[in-house]
């Protein structure tokens, strides 16, 4: 029983953190619009929805615009429940006898992510504009993790990425991946020099948030040598640094000699020994056991590597962080030559093809829409990649009956069966779930460009072998919040830009990357509004990766948003104090883009196997079937951008060859 003192604090604490203010949300009911855009949950939620049901589908009704929706997105209410009702042997009790519509496809794609849109551009390449081809999505917009999260505030349009950021890899860009970015107009490199680096926020200096709860104190250390978000940072000694930090001085010492002692912890170990036993260790253990670092360092770097592999460094292996250059190996004389037997282990020591980093204001958002606008003419105005940052999407274009390429959203596939025997069929039936019933369509081909796990349940004919090695990986679960100020002036008094929050619920907090491209402006004075980005993964320290991850699915799926807004309320509070800032007067808005599925999973050397080349779980896993092949960032085991394109690009070729 809640004491009543308590419960009047707490109230208290929530009107003090603006708890009660109605900021831009839509109406959502736990993050789930139900205003203008219409229902965009899932047909089987209850009779509450069934009642609100709309005559048309959600994308063919006026002023239907996903992009500006906020509250809970990403993995929205409506884009997963039918999905596990399939999982869990429950949807063909309620769905019935599918609708047969008569539609007959040249292509069907399952998923409307980067690598299913790719699939449907290069099979139209291939084959003619005249393809029918039919992509169908389980969100109520495309892109998959490509997601832009639009804001108006203050006059203005304000773009984040609601998942993936940059047109980056540490694979080589293959010529397909790279020639369907120059078919669209997009040139990194040239981007990147034109446009990168030209904000505001250049002046400001990154920080640390010790909160008291980890580290026993409250205090916000600004300067911090070294940087992070890839930025450089401040050019003092860490030494000078970790004094104004309420870090134990043997931790400070510690500290101070990884970050910049050149000492070879391993001396006298051969360069390949010493690469095999990091691959097999935590960075946690490194510094433990090898470093020697007292225990005390360990929540400083608990959650460095949240960012990149979704766990902390107590499950990811030395080598690895070696790799993107942490430290504590700058003594120990490794070199960057690729090493036998550790090509998924250190990405890092991988030659890149072109040294570039670019990303558009709504990240990769902005490649899926130029794919869009390939695909379906006068869904998008506009021609380069510039323009299409502020074009806006005409939703009720993509699903036209006189158009060869539609996407047809809020529509989960459940089934994708071949008619007849799979070495002779010359169709396949493809079966989703869209506004309270089932709908059949069919096609020459299909490309399952949906992740990996979901495929055994829509593919039921697949071989026993692999369906095992589908459900082999196991997603890394990730929140990306974007919140709303009215301006940013807390970061300017406080001279920051970016702030690390180890022991916190989002452990890192920036404002958005500026770039200034085509109409696009970003802000410019402080008193300018502004997009914030935290991060969150929801690990389990102690766990294996896959079981961490597995525990931050359910975690993600169980958490409300008020929870969430709870919790960004406070941490922007505490953080920004020393800099005026008010959460119940400047937050105007707040989007949370969960992803209990994010990264794809890749290689771990602290539990996988040693797999030898194209026996691994992804390569079995996608393998053809008859007139069904895969295609997404799971079959390629990395989470790229270019890699979910050539997937893309491999399924498309499987399929002519049939």
């Amino acid at each position: 029983m809640t004491d009543f003192a308590d419960e009047n604090g707490s109230r208290s604490r929530d009107r003090q953190l603006g708890m009660n203010r109605n900021i831009t949300r839509r109406d959502f009911l736990n993050g789930m619009a139900i205003g203008a855009g219409g229902v965009l949950a899932s047909p089987w939620l209850g009779a509450l929805l069934a009642a609100q049901a709309p005559a048309l589908s959600a994308q063919d009704r006026p002023n239907y615009y996903p992009p500006t929706l906020t509250g809970m997105r990403g993995s929205h209410p409506g884009a997963f429940e039918v999905a596990h009702t399939l999982r869990d042997g429950t949807f063909w009790e309620k769905a019935g006898k599918p609708v047969e519509t008569g539609e007959e496809y040249d292509l069907v794609v399952a998923g409307g992510g980067i690598s299913g849109l790719a699939a449907a551009y290069f099979y139209r390449k291939h084959t003619g504009p005249s393809a029918r081809i039919l992509i169908l999505d389980n969100h109520d917009d495309f892109g998959g993790h490509a997601k832009r999260n639009e804001f108006h505030l203050g006059g203005r349009m304000l773009l984040a990425n609601g998942g993936t950021v940059s047109i980056e890899s540490p694979f080589p860009y293959s010529k397909e991946a790279r020639g369907l970015l120059t078919e669209l107009g997009i040139d990194p490199p040239a981007l990147e020099k034109k446009y990168a680096g030209n904000g505001a926020f250049g002046a400001l200096g990154f920080g640390y948030f010790f909160d008291k709860e980890t580290f026993g104190a409250e205090r916000l250390v600004t300067n911090a040598p070294g940087g992070f978000y890839g930025r450089q940072g401040a050019s003092g000694k860490w030494a000078d640094f970790l004094a104004r930090t309420p870090l134990s001085a043997q931790a400070q010492q510690d500290i101070a000699r990884i970050q910049e002692a050149k000492v070879d912890y391993m001396e006298g170990v051969p360069q390949e020994q010493k690469k095999a036993r990091l691959s097999k260790m935590s960075y946690k253990d490194f510094l433990l056991n090898v470093v020697k670092a007292h225990p005390d360092v360990i929540p400083f770097y608990q959650t460095r590597t949240h960012g990149l592999y979704g766990i902390g460094i107590d499950a990811v292996p030395a080598l690895d962080c070696w790799a993107i250059h942490f430290p504590g190996f700058q003594g120990m004389g490794l070199d960057r030559v690729p090493s036998k037997g550790l090509t998924f282990t250190a990405l890092g020591e991988v030659t890149r093809q072109e040294e570039f980093y670019f990303h558009f204001p709504d990240g990769n958002a902005s490649i899926a829409r130029m794919l869009v606008r390939s695909l379906v003419p006068g869904s998008a105005a506009g021609s380069t990649a510039e323009d299409i940052v502020t074009a806006k999407m005409d939703y009720g274009r993509l699903d036209h009956a006189d158009s060869p390429v539609r996407i047809r959203l809020n529509s989960t596939v459940v089934l994708s069966r071949h008619v007849g025997d799979a070495a002779s069929a010359k169709q396949v039936e493809v079966v989703y779930g869209r506004d309270q019933k089932a709908y059949s369509v069919r096609a020459k081909g299909v490309v399952l460009a949906c992740w990996n796990m979901v495929i055994p349940y829509l593919c039921p004919d697949l071989p026993a072998q692999q369906k095992e090695a589908l459900h082999y990986g196991v997603k890394v679960p990730l929140v990306y919040t974007v919140v709303g100020l009215r301006n940013w002036t807390a970061f300017q008094r406080l001279g920051v830009t970016g702030v690390s929050c180890p022991g916190m619920y989002h452990t890192s907090m920036n404002l958005d990357q500026a770039v200034n491209i085509g109409d696009y402006k970003p802000p410019q004075s402080p008193e300018d509004p502004v997009l914030v980005h935290m991060l969150r993964t929801p690990c389990q320290p102690g766990l294996s990766a896959r079981e961490q991850q597995r525990a931050g699915h359910y975690d993600l799926l169980a958490t409300p948003f008020e929870t969430f807004e709870r919790n960004i309320r406070d941490q922007l509070a505490r953080v920004l104090a020393g800099g005026g800032f008010d959460p119940a007067r400047d937050i105007e808005a707040i989007t949370v883009n969960r992803w209990p599925h994010g990264y794809a999973y890749e290689y771990n050397p602290l539990w996988d196997l040693d797999w030898p080349e194209g026996k691994r779980p992804c390569d079995i896993a996608r393998r053809p079937f008859g007139r069904i092949t895969i295609a997404n960032s799971d079959a390629a085991a990395a989470a790229y951008t270019d890699q979910a394109i050539d997937q893309g690009y491999r399924a498309v070729q499987e399929l002519l060859s049939v």
